[in-house]
């Protein structure tokens, strides 16, 4: 019998955490963030969205098999169901640990054109990494993205919320400068997205 051939990559997500091993490590903002959400829906699983984008806030800008176990654990979710959410969707950090600062490179046609290949090896340079990859100090995390929508302003970055452009080696220089001594955009993110959620939430 001729041996199996694998198509694609291994799957390598980390195995869930057994009920006893479980260390819940949400803060007690963020459990009163989520009762708050649970008690606008008809039922658990639809806070499996916004309870997500708490656990990466809560621990520290990536979904962890922990950070996934826990969103499980108190949507009463079975792990699976909620990893195949996590996973489904780009903007949760699941295939490895992020920096501080996830800078995503926008490659589509208009950007393409405008130079984005020049930017993102401009960026591969001067960081030391190339996509999917994070810089040793933890600091910087490089990403090959989709569209951003913003045409006008190709060549486009988007870090966080904040989308820089037209950008050449001036402006990233400037902007590498500047996310140094910033707080970290990745868990800013997750935090802005929570308000929002939150914030539809709220009786009109």
């Amino acid at each position: 019998m001729s041996d199996l051939i694998q198509l694609g990559a291994v799957n390598e997500r980390p195995k869930a955490p057994r009920g006893e091993d479980l260390q819940l490590k949400f803060s007690e903002k963020a459990i009163a963030q989520l009762d708050a959400l649970k008690a606008h829906y008809p039922e658990e699983k639809a806070c499996i969205l916004p309870g997500l984008w708490i656990a990466q806030r809560e621990y520290g800008g990536t979904l962890t098999a922990e950070a996934i176990a826990e969103v499980a654990h108190r949507l009463h979710r079975s792990y699976a169901e909620v990893e195949g959410v996590a996973t489904f969707y780009s903007m949760y950090n699941t295939a490895h640990a992020v920096g501080a600062h996830m800078i995503e490179v926008c490659t589509c046609l208009s950007c393409h054109v405008c130079g984005a290949y020049r930017v993102a090896d401009y960026l591969k340079e001067k960081l030391g990494v190339g996509f999917g990859e994070t810089t040793p100090d933890g600091l910087f995390t490089l990403h090959e993205v989709e569209c951003l929508n913003a045409c006008d302003r190709a060549p486009l970055l988007q870090v966080g919320d904040q989308y820089y452009g037209p950008v050449g080696p001036a402006e990233i220089d400037a902007l590498l400068e500047k996310l140094r001594t910033s707080p970290p955009t990745v868990t800013q993110l997750a935090d802005e997205i929570v308000k929002v959620h939150l914030k539809a939430e709220e009786p009109r």
